[in-house]
């Protein structure tokens, strides 16, 4: 039976890490295996970076946002000299597997690590919710609150001055902060990817509001979907709204306190949930997949598997979104 095993976190925090590395410690204790804690991800691994979890009181950091054992990007960990460092820093302490809370990136290294011999359990933390062998990933709930506080904020202050507010999501290619947003923050329009507006599309729906009376519009746009590929920036955008519509038209863009702040109710439940899964896999000698989720099951697939498996189109709800919200 496997008797050591470490965790760490790799790529942008998110809410509700911090739930998952203690899962992983407390029920690696509970099932006689000592965790070890990796500082600041796959730099730790290399750096040797890594200490043993009975020095920490993990129990302490379940309502903190972000993680407490650190993250940083490692681009050179896809040289195979620098992670043969990491083996056999990992096999000098006689650790024998690695739990890895990340988004895809993460997920390849942990891929890499497992063909090297060291096995890997793969969890998905990321606010974007763009990993597909997962319904959710963790850190999105929490993130998507943080979202419709926000916008519900803007929205106080565009209704008394009867203005217009572009705001700018985060998600990289993945729309669903702002999609899910849109609909919880009841946006005037929904915009991505999926549904690239035109400029005059953006004045579109302002002058249909108009025409109803509405003082606020807010129109909420996932982020890397204007100022690129010969598409106008949004400042740009909206300073042509504000010219045929004669309304105050500001742009807001909602940066890393999506990232941040105490985890939610469910964030805590399913990082726990997957953090426990991950340690059985291990226990079983499973390595080299990913945890997630589907419904109210805790699902489980080979790394290169969740690689391959397409994305949800969100289209419908954005359409719904946008029908919908825009009468008074």
């Amino acid at each position: 039976m496997i008797k050591k095993i470490a965790v760490l976190t790799s790529g942008g925090d998110a809410p509700g890490m911090n739930n998952a590395v203690r899962a992983v410690v407390k029920h690696a204790q509970a099932r006689g295996i000592e965790p070890f804690l990796v500082i600041e991800g796959y730099k730790g691994l290399v750096e040797n970076n890594i200490v043993p979890a009975s020095e920490t009181n993990v129990d302490k950091e379940y309502r903190n946002g972000g993680t407490f054992i650190y993250s940083a990007r490692l681009p050179e960990f896809a040289d195979i000299k620098v992670r043969e460092i990491a083996v056999k820093n990992l096999k000098d302490r006689g650790i024998e597997a690695v739990i890895v809370i990340g988004g895809d990136g993460s997920y390849m290294g942990a891929k890499k690590l497992t063909e090297m011999g060291i096995n890997c359990i793969g969890i998905p933390g990321t606010i974007d919710n763009d990993i597909s062998s997962s319904e959710t990933t963790i850190g999105f709930d929490t993130a998507l609150n943080t979202v419709v506080e926000s916008v519900d904020r803007i929205r106080d202050t565009m209704r008394s001055h009867n203005r217009v507010a572009i705001v700018e999501v985060m998600g990289r290619h993945c729309p669903d902060l702002t999609v899910f947003g849109g609909i919880a923050a009841r946006a005037e329009a929904v915009v991505t990817s999926e549904n690239i507006f035109s400029t005059q599309d953006f004045v579109d729906v302002v002058k249909k509001t108009q025409e109803i009376g509405k003082r606020s519009v807010i129109i909420m746009v996932a982020e890397l979907t204007y100022g690129i590929d010969g598409r106008p920036s949004l400042d740009e955008i909206a300073k042509e709204v504000e010219k045929q519509t004669g309304k105050v038209t500001r742009v807001s863009v909602l940066a890393h306190q999506q990232r941040g702040g105490t985890p939610t109710a469910m964030e805590r439940v399913w990082a726990t949930r997957m953090g426990v899964h991950a340690v059985e896999l291990l226990t079983n000698g499973i390595g080299g997949r990913v945890v997630g989720n589907k419904g109210d099951e805790i699902t489980d697939f080979e790394i290169m598997e969740s690689f391959n498996m397409p994305r949800k189109s969100r289209k419908d709800l954005i359409d719904m979104t946008n029908k919908m919200n825009i009468i008074k």
